[in-house]
Formats: C-alpha cells, structure tokens, sequence
C-alpha cells in the first residue's frame, strides 16, 4: 500500500511540474505519462541515483548538498529519455533547466505529500 501512495505522489508531484514549468511538455494521455514516468523515476532514483550521489560526494560537500538539486535534474531528464525513447511515452523536457526546476518541484510537491501522508498515518494509531 505505501508503495502505491508513493507511486501516486510522483505522478502527481509530475503533473504539477509539467504544469509549472514551461519546458516540460505531456503528450498523448497524461494519467498514463504520468504513471509510466513514476515508475521510471522511482526505479532510476533507486539504482542510478545512489551511484551517481556517490560519485559526487566531493561536489555535494564543497556545494553544502546543493548538487543533489543538479543530480535530480540530470535524474529527471533521463527519465523523460527513457520514457520517449524506449516507451514511447510523450513526457518531453526541453533541457537541462527545464529538468533542474521540474526536479525541484517535483521534490517540494512529493516532500509535503509524503509529509501529510505520514501525519494522517500517525493520526490514525
């Protein structure tokens, strides 16, 4: 069940990005973009984020973590390649910029979720 409350907060922390930022582009049906994008995002945050947050560790330390703004935009932009590429799915994002803002969005919008998620959940026991 979590892991479908968590699918369901990225595609919609997605929706709202391609809603706000002007480089980001959803064709054909969007639920489904949507979708299919939570997947693919959640499975490259979980087996190329780590490593590319490793390889890094030198620039998230010089920066105070400000890189990892730029490891979940390049992570956001190889996710839409992905999901164009070899799915076919209409998730387009215009460059580099337009991924860096929509991975910002995309983490604010799935923080407070997940946050409300988690209080409703505590609320409850």
């Amino acid at each position: 069940m979590k892991l479908l409350i968590r699918w369901v907060i990225v595609a919609f922390s997605l929706f709202v990005a391609a809603w706000l930022v002007p480089g980001i582009r959803v064709s054909g049906n969007a639920w489904i973009v949507y979708a299919v994008m939570a997947i693919i995002l959640g499975l490259i945050n979980a087996i190329i984020r780590p490593i590319l947050k490793f390889l890094s560790c030198g620039l998230i330390i010089i920066t105070l973590g400000l890189f990892v703004l730029v490891i979940n935009g390049l992570t956001l932009w190889l996710a839409s390649a992905i999901a164009v590429n070899w799915f076919h799915v209409g998730f387009h994002v215009d460059g580099f910029w337009s991924a860096f803002f929509g991975a910002l969005i995309v983490s604010i919008v799935s923080v407070i979720l997940s946050a409300l998620v988690k209080k409703e959940e505590i609320s409850k026991h």
